[in-house]
């Protein structure tokens, strides 16, 4: 889930919102300060109402992020890295750079989520308890004691890739002490709920409550491709799981030396030869960068001739490189963390290769063709 604003960083992990969080912040706020709160208490209505909706649904959502730092604070101190946290039009989403190594670490960053949710929600209880006989502070505080209480219970249902789904892989792995069988049962019990989300959301419209049965539908049809996703990257790791970047990495990366110019270098390597990457080396045929497609269109075309390939190249000591005897998923999960799509292939201090993404794709096709 991409975030297009960034808001900031907490422990070092990016905070961002997705577009998608404007459409429900804006619901949320409109149905509290048009409904909820002056159904519930005659006395807040217009302004008022309006101001307490914005201010709860604020809280609500720092709420959401307080649950996906519970999971980001664990998956920190079991020494995962966390990518990044991001809002969205369905709650919140904390990108863990790996899985969890082990049924316990999955265990306690799965319930780490619904445990804050539940803190959360004792913490706004007490304080609607203290302050009942002022209605500006206890009707957001029993709003948002209630909604993290359902947030708790709602996560905590079994399905993956939800928390209840992830603390049933947990419970299924360290009893049969198989990740890949642990995830399967976790994935298709996520995929029967989904479907039971959609099918309520179905029967919903024609029982005129066309909004809930909407919003359920929608939320059935994304945890069914979540839950999808899951199992379709479990299939991926176990078709890729003992080979290595060797086998997978493509040996067309050309070399060129560092004085060509961009034009040159455009016309002949990569309109003439259909060349996405080069390895970039001195006069004495030493490899010292490498220089993408993606390099090239960062510089004006006015500027071609004047350019050459080791002014803009990147020094090979400062990219992500792999062995060719390197196991390809490590590699793979190597590259996520930096963030970078290809990676060159070192062996000796020499460049053997190049490993993309797009490679590894194309490798997995061929595999799932013939059939090995």
């Amino acid at each position: 889930m991409k975030a297009n604003i960034k808001l900031g960083n907490i422990w070092g992990i990016p905070i961002g919102l997705n577009i998608s969080w404007f459409l429900i912040f804006a619901l949320v706020t409109l149905s509290l300060s048009t409904s909820y709160f002056p159904n519930t208490y005659p006395g807040l209505a217009g302004a008022s109402a309006l101001t307490l909706g914005l201010l709860t649904s604020l809280l609500f959502f720092g709420s959401v992020l307080a649950h996906e730092l519970g999971h980001a604070f664990v998956a920190l101190r079991d020494k995962l890295p966390v990518k990044s946290i991001t809002l969205f039009i369905f709650g919140g989403l904390a990108q863990i750079g790996e899985e969890p190594r082990s049924p316990g670490s999955e265990f306690r960053i799965a319930i780490a989520g619904p445990l804050t949710s539940i803190a959360l929600a004792g913490l706004f209880a007490g304080f609607w308890y203290f302050t009942q006989d002022i209605v500006f502070l206890a009707a957001p505080s029993l709003y948002l004691a209630r909604i993290n209480l359902i947030l708790a219970v709602f996560n905590m249902i079994p399905g993956f890739p939800l928390d209840g789904g992830r603390v049933l892989r947990a419970l299924v792995w360290g009893w049969t002490k198989n990740y890949s069988r642990s995830t399967k049962i976790a994935s298709g019990i996520g995929q029967i709920i989904a479907f039971t989300f959609i099918g309520l959301g179905i029967l919903s419209l024609f029982t005129g409550q066309a909004a809930n049965g909407l919003w359920l539908a929608f939320i059935g049809w994304f945890l069914q491709n979540a839950a999808s996703s899951a199992n379709t990257q479990l299939k991926v790791q176990e078709r890729l799981r003992g080979v290595t970047v060797g086998q997978a990495m493509s040996r067309d990366c050309a070399t060129v030396n560092g004085r060509t110019s961009l034009y040159q270098l455009v016309h002949t390597g990569v309109l003439g030869g259909g060349q996405h990457c080069f390895f970039v080396e001195d006069s004495y045929g030493q490899v010292q960068g490498m220089v993408t497609l993606h390099d090239i269109t960062r510089v004006p075309q006015s500027k071609w001739h004047f350019i050459t390939v080791e002014q803009i190249m990147a020094p090979i000591k400062r990219l992500l490189h792999v062995a060719p005897n390197m196991d390809l998923l490590a590699a793979l999960e190597s590259m996520e963390a930096a963030n970078v799509t290809q990676a060159p292939v070192l062996a000796q201090d020499q460049p053997v290769g190049l490993l993309s993404r797009e490679q590894v794709l194309r490798y997995l096709q061929l595999r799932t063709q013939l059939g090995v």
